[in-house]
């Protein structure tokens, strides 16, 4: 299946406000052909029913190392972003693995993290009154949030925090940072944390990064060392970044659309509705996350067919966009009812963090709104800078004032 012109994915945030225009009609076909930032290309599943059956498909594997399929689209030309050649992310491995991390995001261990959240929310808007304005909301709120609820969560030390977040930054760098930044930002990843888990294994504690080290040291066969890194890499990387964006971002399309704000502050019981639709119509990491490699024909309900050999995006944006599922899908509608958008993946791959940046984007919406009801974009939307060339596609910086 090819398209004549494929079109250049990520898809343009402009103007910053404005859900991608290339969005639109991308559903009269079940799939089209991408161009990736690598120059790559890639086949991108539209519709909602194609998108969620597709990410429970064995068919489709998440092996893309070139390594072992030197065919496979590169996301980026300079970084093997989720291209680990030392990892399995099928089952039987992916399910082996998943099952010792999302013990971590069980639904008691998140709302025993609330008043967490909460205190740190409380804190951060302390400093925020305390000091000038406008400020950059990003760096006073959005940032340091989820890094601090993670940290907790895992038994990173505070002080590592901003050590974390440059080498995190360069990690995700899609075309951003040169080659050399990029480079020297993974393997000072990878070398913090092993750090890390060394002063976790002479020091154990009761945090999640503890228990990855038990459950490998105790049995080898669970876990190995280098999967223990990666898993722990990925926990801090999938914790902080993509939440730390949608705080931001979400905030500031409210404060954009000064109604929502109004609407919310009138009846707090709107906050979960309304973060699930920021949720659905914002969506932080683009679908470069989600490339697979086709290992057999699959048919599509169009009646195309992806073939054996086919590198494949499953569109979550466009699948929040299917007109057959969601009425007005450009529209942002809090009071939004069964909006089950795909946001968070699904089937075996539905992100196991969800709980948690539910939580947090609950928590820091009302706060910032109960606590600054006046909170406002020193700005207007449309001067908000938009994230390019990384996997994230928040705003680069979000200047407030109340």
């Amino acid at each position: 299946m090819t398209s004549p012109t494929p079109v250049r994915y990520p898809f343009p945030w402009s103007p910053p406000m404005e859900i991608p225009e290339a969005l639109r009609g991308l559903r009269n076909r079940s799939a089209v052909e991408v161009t990736l930032p690598s120059g790559d290309r890639a086949l991108m599943v539209t519709r909602y029913a194609d998108v969620r059956s597709l990410f429970a498909d064995h068919r489709l594997s998440r092996n893309i190392s070139r390594r072992q399929r030197p065919d496979v689209a590169r996301i980026s030309a300079d970084n093997e972003l989720f291209a680990d050649p030392e990892i399995n992310p099928d089952p039987p491995d992916h399910i082996r693995v998943r099952g010792l991390v999302t013990r971590a995001f069980t639904a008691r261990r998140v709302e025993a993290l609330r008043p967490v959240a909460q205190s740190v929310c409380d804190e951060l808007i302390d400093a925020m009154t305390a000091g000038p304005r406008p400020l950059d909301l990003n760096e006073a709120f959005a940032f340091p949030l989820p890094i601090r609820v993670i940290c907790r969560l895992l038994g990173v030390p505070l002080e590592d925090m901003d050590r974390f977040r440059y080498l995190v930054d360069g990690f995700l760098s899609v075309s951003k940072l040169p080659v050399e930044e990029m480079q020297r930002c993974r393997e000072g990843l990878w070398h913090y944390l092993g750090e890390l888990i060394d002063s976790k294994r002479a020091h154990p504690g009761e945090d999640l990064v503890s228990g990855l080290i038990k459950a490998r040291d105790e049995d080898n066969n669970r876990l190995s060392e280098h999967e223990l890194q990666f898993w722990t890499q990925g926990l801090l990387i999938a914790g902080y970044v993509t939440t730390a964006s949608q705080i931001g971002a979400s905030t500031a399309v409210l404060l954009h659309h000064r109604d929502l704000v109004k609407e919310i502050q009138a009846d707090w019981s709107l906050v979960p509705g309304a973060v699930e639709e920021l949720l659905r119509t914002q969506i932080m990491g683009s679908s470069v996350g989600t490339l697979r490699y086709a290992v057999a024909d699959i048919p599509l309900s169009d009646g195309s067919v992806i073939a054996k050999g086919t590198s494949v995006l499953l569109s979550e944006e466009s699948a929040n966009m299917d007109e057959e599922v969601f009425s007005e899908p450009f529209k942002i509608d809090i009071r939004r009812t069964d909006n089950h958008h795909m946001t968070f993946g699904a089937g075996l791959h539905y992100c196991a963090g969800a709980a948690l940046a539910r939580m947090e984007l609950q928590v820091a919406t009302r706060s910032l709104l109960e606590r600054l009801p006046d909170l406002r974009l020193a700005v207007t939307g449309d001067q908000l800078p938009r994230s390019l060339g990384g996997f994230t596609e928040g705003f680069t910086e979000i200047p407030v004032t109340w």
